[in-house]
């Protein structure tokens, strides 16, 4: 059995969708001849938002565990100043000292081991004085990991693989910025000339990230849904008392929020008394949300329901009780979340194909470049394969929409969803395809 070294920053009990990914790999390897070795930091949760990323770890030493599936081992975290002063005064004090600081560790982690992060460096470099591996892969990001891969690919002789699940120096937030988009340029190019090969989750992404490696070998294990957590949602009926509409996670900039939330407005205005609700699930900008509802849509104040960030297995079984899966378009980047929204079998509606706002936002906050070969509606494609929802067209059409799901609602009870093609979704599937890679590596 070949042993890999996982370098995953993002990891369970962290609750991430980028941990999903390398977390499937410790879950699945084993079936497929591989013992992984996750080299992660030790996440704790107090928070139970966003500070849970930057707070001090229980541990000042690394802790190792074993299981049936693996080994996976935790690397202290200690916050840098910045951090601290984050988690002690809140994100009103200390902005510009604050920006300043996280900038310095942000561009310095790169030719000098510094910064938080560095503690999985030294963690894997521990282990890799007393144990050998077969192949080291990283899942960037922080793309810090690759740099930390290939100084141990070099120091151990052994092949490395890097797995971008979003583009690196190419993202158009860096790009904004000439200098720091030549400095990630050209540490990118550093790092990655010696990675043995590279993985992503599209052919966008790939063809993207070759612009800058048109030599490497790429290979693309798409994200998907975790079967054994899709497993404990069977016998989980949709509610049938209110029309639920469920998001779940990060809301962008160029998000149509402010569409979203006036359509569903001018909804229960038109249907005094509705049966309906707004779930949002672990929401990046609660606050901000609120602001929108309380000065603008109050009506919809009652019928809006913000539940904090769960682990993956018990969201999804709150979300099988939900009978409508809001999707927005994330254009040419599949994202993650609609893998899960699959998996379930409920209904999806995608905000928007060709939305005159949505269009207008986009635009102007969008941070990925289009390549003319690759579709500009990946979501609205998979939706189409799979029959597994509604693509949305404009603000217009939502109004319809709504009124439709709400009318098939209090006809049936319950809204249908006829799916199709969804196993090959399987995080298990796609761990088995990249076994077989990480294998022919190692040989």
């Amino acid at each position: 059995m070949k042993k890999i070294l996982i370098l995953a920053y993002d990891f369970p009990p962290y609750v991430s969708v980028g941990g999903l990914r390398p977390y499937s790999w410790y879950c699945y390897f084993k079936d497929f001849g591989i013992y992984p070795v996750v080299i992660t930091r030790q996440w704790s949760n107090k928070h139970g938002n966003n500070l849970d990323y930057i707070a001090a770890s229980d541990f000042d030493d690394t802790q190792i565990e074993e299981s049936e599936f693996g080994t996976i081992v935790r690397a202290a975290f200690k916050p840098n100043l910045s951090n601290r002063l984050l988690l002690k005064y809140g994100d009103s004090r200390f902005r510009i000292f604050r920006k300043i600081i996280t900038a310095f560790y942000e561009l310095g982690q790169f030719p000098f081991m510094i910064g938080p992060k560095s503690s999985l460096y030294y963690a894997a470099n521990d282990y890799l004085k007393t144990n050998k591996v077969d192949v080291i892969i990283a899942s960037g990001g922080p793309f810090v990991l690759f740099k930390y891969a290939s100084k141990l690919s070099q120091k151990y002789k052994v092949n490395w693989v890097a797995d971008y699940r979003d583009p690196w120096s190419q993202d158009k937030n860096r790009k904004e910025n000439t200098i720091i988009q030549k400095w990630d340029v050209f540490f990118e190019r550093k790092y990655i000339k010696e990675a043995h090969s590279l993985i992503t989750v599209s052919s966008f992404l790939q063809k993207l990230i070759s612009k800058l490696f048109s030599e490497k070998t790429f290979h693309i294990i798409p994200n998907g849904y975790d079967p054994k957590a899709v497993d404990t949602t069977i016998g989980i009926e949709q509610g049938k008392i209110k029309m639920s509409i469920a998001f779940v996670g990060t809301i962008y900039k160029y998000h149509p929020l402010n569409s979203f939330l006036k359509a569903c407005n001018d909804f229960i205005t038109k249907n005094n008394n509705a049966d309906f609700r707004l779930h949002f699930y672990g929401l990046n900008n609660e606050n901000e949300i609120w602001g929108v509802v309380n000065s603008t849509y109050p009506d919809l104040i009652p019928y809006i329901f913000v539940i904090p960030k769960l682990p993956n297995e018990k969201l999804l079984q709150k979300l099988a009780t939900d009978n409508v899966f809001l999707l927005f378009n994330h254009y040419s980047y599949m994202g993650t979340k609609i893998y899960d929204y699959l998996a379930l079998k409920r209904k999806i509606i995608l905000c928007y194909k060709n939305d005159a706002e949505a269009n207008e936002i986009k635009r102007k906050y969008f941070k990925i470049e289009g390549i003319d070969s690759e579709s500009d509606n990946l979501q609205a494609d998979l939706i189409e394969a799979t029959k597994s929802g509604i693509i949305v067209n404009d603000a217009e059409h939502l109004s319809l929409v709504l009124q439709e799901l709400y009318s098939e609602f209090r006809t049936k009870g319950f809204l249908e969803c006829n799916s199709t093609n969804i196993d090959q979704f399987s995080r298990k599937i796609q761990a088995q395809k990249l076994a077989e890679i990480l294998i022919n590596e190692a040989s």
